[in-house]
Parts: structure tokens; C-alpha cells; sequence
């Protein structure tokens, strides 16, 4: 499994979800008043664009918002919300591929760099970032935590959700900090149906040293869009990098 091939037709249709989950209102609105906070008037530059879920209401801000994005089908979502000219977008790995300009601020959200399945080729993501950002500029991460507490010794899985309709389940390689994410959806019938999606997990130190390696600093880390401090028992984290100038 690779992500340029899941996410197809099917997934890049299911992927929008308005009103709910990622696309709650109240969690848009802060992710994107930190953005445009950080960004401080530059442009910005969104790695693993997507469907535009916040490049969109980021350029409705009044920052300039291009974009990297590997699944042509995610990008065709896009387009059926935001023209070439509102949103510049390359087609292409966001370890390697080049956006014309200089930004101020790179971003990459939602567990992103996770998507990225080798450390070589992670390190490489913030490479690219300090290549597109001017001396001074940020990159900011948001992910999660590895919770390997939950998982006893021996145990090769664990579950993460339950609802109606709905079992998310991940298995995990530990050697190679390999998740794979299982999500079960069914009905009252005896069939359900599966996506999956494979994840290379991060330790925050295991990043911060990642961007040392890219020439970045630390300057922030918090548990979440709104500020809160990032502690031990923190599931997930929004960190900022500052580009040395």
C-alpha cells in the first residue's frame, strides 16, 4: 500500500465530510487563525493539500495559498472548489517536488508527515520545506502521539474507535514504527467494507532532530490548535519550526 494508489476515485469522493469531524467549524476556525497568525501576511504553501479543507478557508483569509499534492484524484476534488489561479497546486511527492515562489509558512496537518513511510524520506519532507520557505520561515507539523501503551506486550493490535457502524482497529509493527490503520464500516448485513492506510509513526523527539538535521529550530509545541500546553498524557501535537536565517 502506498498513498498515492488509496486514495483513488472512491476515497478522494468519501473524503469530505461537512460539519463533521475534521471539518468541524470550530476546529477549522482555529487551525486556520494559527495559520494565518504564523504565516504573518506572507504566502504559504500546504504540503498534502488534498481536497482543500484548509488551504480554502486559509486563502479566504487573505493568505496566498499554494500547494503539493501525490493523489491526482484528491486534486480534482479541489478543483471542483478553488481554480489553478486561487490555488496553485504541483501534482507530485512533497518530498521532492518544487512550488514556484518563497513562502513564509509550510504546512502539513492532520498527520501528514506519517503518510510518509521511511525516516530518509521524512527527513526529506522538511527539506523541502526549508528549500521553499524564506530565512526566518516556518514549518508547522501537526500530529499525533504514539500511544504504545496501549498496546500490552505480545498484543500485535489495538482498537482506537467504536460506534454504530463503525470499528477502527490498528495493527502495529513495532521494529519498524509501522501502523496500519483498519476502518470497518457495515450495516445490519454480514459484509462490511475496509480502508486501510499504513503510517510511519514519530516521536516529537525523533522530529525535532529530523528538523535540526533541515536546519530548523523548535519554536513552539502545543497539544492542540487552541494552545493548550503539550504534556505526557498529550494524544497529539501541533509543533512549529523556525527556519534558521
Amino acid at each position: 500500500m502506498d498513498h498515492k494508489t488509496i486514495w483513488n476515485e472512491a476515497a478522494a469522493a468519501a473524503y469530505d465530510t461537512p460539519g463533521t469531524g475534521m471539518f468541524d467549524p470550530a476546529l477549522l476556525t482555529q487551525t486556520v487563525d494559527r495559520l494565518a497568525e504564523l504565516a504573518e501576511g506572507g504566502a504559504a504553501l500546504e504540503f498534502a493539500i488534498g481536497t482543500g479543507r484548509v488551504a480554502i478557508p486559509l486563502r479566504e483569509c487573505g493568505i496566498a495559498v499554494s500547494g503539493i499534492e501525490i493523489a491526482a484524484p484528491m486534486l480534482a476534488k479541489l478543483r471542483e472548489k478553488a481554480t489553478e489561479a486561487e490555488i496553485p497546486v504541483v501534482l507530485g511527492d512533497m518530498t521532492e517536488a518544487t512550488v514556484p515562489g518563497q513562502f513564509s509558512l509550510v504546512f502539513l496537518v492532520f498527520n501528514g508527515i506519517s503518510n510518509v513511510l521511511t525516516q530518509a524520506e521524512q527527513v526529506a519532507c522538511f527539506r523541502n520545506a526549508a528549500r521553499h520557505l524564506s530565512p526566518g520561515g516556518r514549518f508547522l507539523i501537526e500530529l499525533w502521539v504514539p500511544d504504545l501503551r496501549r498496546l500490552p506486550p505480545g498484543q500485535g493490535a489495538t482498537v482506537f474507535a467504536t460506534e454504530p457502524g463503525y470499528i477502527g482497529l490498528d495493527t502495529v509493527d513495532v521494529l519498524n514504527q509501522i501502523v496500519v490503520s483498519h476502518h470497518f464500516r457495515f450495516g445490519d448485513g454480514p459484509q462490511a467494507e475496509l480502508f486501510r492506510s499504513p503510517h510511519r509513526w514519530v516521536w516529537p523527539a525523533e522530529l525535532d532532530l529530523m528538523a535540526q538535521l533541515a536546519g530548523f529550530d523548535l519554536e513552539s509545541r502545543h497539544a492542540d490548535w487552541q494552545g493548550a500546553p503539550f504534556t505526557a498524557e498529550s494524544r497529539s501535537h501541533i509543533s512549529v519550526y523556525r527556519l534558521k536565517g
